[in-house]
């Protein structure tokens, strides 16, 4: 009943910001610094997190670079909604944009499922060099007649297995583990195919999941240590670094076709801006993260994991990914060709 009124509240909302957004110009072109048009952008980020930071460099650039004609109005902390919700909001046209994680996007579209597979980057530098590429900016603008369009993405690190106690070093050592994934299918199968046991729930609950023995680990990012407190429990983070998995900031088609051909240039310079400016910013809160748990949480972090073999486990399950889905096996394409031109 709590979820179901907290859902409701949250629609309720995004309805009011719908219809009062429509007070001001519906369209770019008719928008003004006086009657501006307002994106209405949801999120469930805190403030300090280094990806609201990135969102409000964007929106603070929309502003500059339209003279205030265009302005994105920040929601943050999940208060539209969950990813789920925020999502069918911006396919509804009910709010202007969104920032999800990309493989939820496989709803829409196929494609987006490549994002959770693991092992599909070599590393931070090829992550970096094929995600910031001119293609792969073109296949983000491409899904326009399945109901968005991805304007930039945001890293989200390398995610890795972190335990109460257990060094991860190959798949057999997660035999009779419990581990909470995010709650999607590849996620799922990724431990599956590895030999654990996946305990898919949101992020709000591992914490105490972890605390009450109902999980043995879970996996995330260094950061997770120290602003989700999870180093105050786990205490060995291997770094596997089995998935990369960006986040994706995206607008309604809906509303995208309502904004003129050179205010779309401007928003699409903004994000892809805000997005190199974050990396300076993500890969130092890493470190920061990594020294704080090592020093005031006493957390170990393992760096001898045989990643080929967790990559030989897994390879079976892209295999199958690309047969099922037309669109893994495009971008799978689409990222070697990207790698051979650089």
């Amino acid at each position: 009943m709590r979820a179901f009124l907290k859902a409701s509240c949250a629609l309720a909302l995004a309805l009011s910001l719908g219809a009062c957004s429509q007070q001001g110009a519906t369209n770019s072109a008719e928008a003004t610094a006086e009657n501006p048009m307002v994106l209405t952008l949801a999120h469930n980020m805190s403030e300090t997190h280094t990806v609201h930071q990135a969102i409000s460099e964007f929106a603070s650039e929309v502003n500059k670079q339209t003279g205030g004609r265009i302005q994105v109005k920040i929601f943050a902390n999940g208060q539209l909604g969950s990813e789920v919700e925020t999502m069918e909001q911006v396919m509804a046209g009910v709010i202007a944009m969104t920032k999800v994680s990309a493989p939820g996007l496989a709803t829409y579209d196929d494609a987006y499922h490549t994002f959770g597979l693991p092992y599909i980057f070599n590393n931070t530098e090829d992550f970096y060099s094929v995600m910031d590429s001119d293609p792969m900016y073109e296949f983000f603008l491409s899904s326009h007649d399945k109901g968005f369009v991805t304007l930039t993405y945001y890293t989200s690190g390398a995610r890795s297995f972190y335990t109460v106690d257990k060094p991860i070093r190959t798949p057999a050592d997660l035999k009779g583990l419990k581990i909470r994934v995010q709650d999607m299918k590849s996620q799922t199968e990724m431990v599956s195919v590895m030999g654990g046991t996946p305990v898919a729930m949101a992020y709000g609950d591992v914490f105490t999941s972890l605390q009450t023995g109902i999980i043995d680990g879970t996996e995330n990012n260094e950061t997770a240590l120290t602003l989700g407190k999870h180093g105050e429990i786990c205490k060995v983070f291997s770094m596997d670094e089995h998935a990369m998995i960006p986040d994706a900031v995206l607008v309604s088609s809906k509303v995208w076709d309502t904004i003129s051909p050179e205010d779309q240039k401007i928003l699409i310079a903004a994000a892809r801006k805000s997005t190199v400016d974050h990396q300076a910013l993500w890969d130092q809160s890493v470190q920061d993260a990594i020294a704080e748990a090592q020093s005031e949480m006493g957390v170990t972090f393992v760096y001898d994991v045989d990643k080929e073999a967790f990559r030989q486990a897994t390879a079976g399950m892209v295999d199958k990914y690309s047969a099922e889905y037309p669109g893994v096996a495009k971008l799978l394409a689409l990222i070697e060709q990207i790698r051979a031109a650089q």
